[in-house]
């Protein structure tokens, strides 16, 4: 996040080193998918900032969004390789590699925004963070980024199972996808950053994303009817790796930690801004907006979550044990 001026000059260079900390400036690159005006990038902009003003300047954070350093599915592995320090996936890209990653996207199941408020920093957090160690990469930020989603398409709206018959939709993990399919969708796994150029060549039919991601990522060129609905909740969380994260100073950590507690709340803040907003944005770019009634959501949930449960296997031990510990975080704040 920070420009550096380079001293040619060799008696300056040496003045310098003289009085230099003993611990070197250590730049930390982190990828992710996002354009800068998204909401969730907004956020990791600012907790990058924290994160070196509680370092002391320790760790020096070099944002890379909109894919400009490595590709929304390579992130994962390029972290855990140690190719690059640091990244942010949103849950759909641990869909094969770590399935109970994407347990929030059980149709209908955590709209509850005290879930949320209440994540970081919680037994279902750490759970998912053991989870995340044993494949190669230390969680060290929660981002929520939404619980109102859009099925968004052209022509027609998506409001019942039979509007979806026959139409080429972005899909988000097997067991999502399972889902689309029983409404009679044929869908399509694409990251965010890929789907307008799959909308606007016909690739896909339609897709669906968070209410706000819409309107970041201007789909009301390529579309024009949209139905706002809490189909699922989406989260985006940054990790590290392993090496990288050992290497650091005890204080550099401990500056990682509280910017990640700092940045989970200023998540929740902006999300619901920007969820309060979004409908009428869409609506101001001259597209069509309905939101779905609770008749409308229930008939979706009745096709879509049991084709999801059977496929995500909700009877794992695993699975059922975060959802346990989901579920705690449902009251209060």
């Amino acid at each position: 996040m920070k420009t550096k001026l380079l001293t040619t000059a060799l008696g300056t260079v040496l003045f310098a080193g003289a009085f230099a900390p003993a611990s070197a400036e250590t730049p930390m690159r982190c990828s992710h998918q996002l354009p800068p005006t998204h909401t969730v990038a907004t956020v990791i902009d600012r907790w990058a900032e924290e994160v070196e003003t509680l370092s002391n300047g320790e760790i020096d954070v070099q944002i890379f969004g909109a894919d400009s350093l490595v590709g929304a599915k390579e992130n994962i592995v390029a972290t855990a390789k140690g190719d690059i320090e640091c990244a942010f996936s949103v849950q759909f890209q641990w869909g094969k590699t770590l399935p109970i990653m994407t347990v929030t996207t059980a149709p209908y199941a955590f709209s509850d925004l005290n879930i949320w408020r209440n994540w970081d920093g919680s037994e279902a957090a750490d759970f998912l963070e053991e989870k995340l160690r044993s494949k190669g990469v230390e969680n060290v930020v929660w981002l929520f980024q939404t619980n109102s989603s859009v099925f968004t398409s052209k022509g027609k709206f998506l409001t019942t199972p039979a509007d979806f018959d026959g139409m080429k939709v972005r899909g988000l993990t097997p067991a999502f996808d399972a889902g689309l399919a029983a409404l009679g969708a044929a869908p399509t796994a694409l990251p965010g950053s890929e789907v307008y150029q799959a909308l606007a060549t016909g690739v896909i039919d339609g897709a669906m994303t968070g209410t706000d991601a819409a309107v970041s990522r201007k789909y009301y060129e390529v579309q024009d009817h949209f139905v706002v609905s809490p189909v699922i909740s989406v989260f985006f969380h940054g990790y590290v790796n392993p090496k990288f994260y050992e290497g650091l100073s005890d204080e550099a950590k401990a500056a990682l930690s509280e910017a990640g507690e700092k940045a989970a709340v200023w998540a929740v803040e902006a999300a619901e801004e920007a969820l309060a907003g979004a409908p009428a944005e869409l609506e101001a770019k001259g597209v069509q907006v309905h939101i779905a009634s609770d008749e409308e959501n229930a008939a979706m949930e009745a096709v879509m979550r049991p084709a999801f449960d059977e496929a995500f296997k909700s009877d794992d031990p695993d699975s059922q044990t975060l959802l346990g510990l989901i579920d705690q975080l449902r009251s209060g704040s």
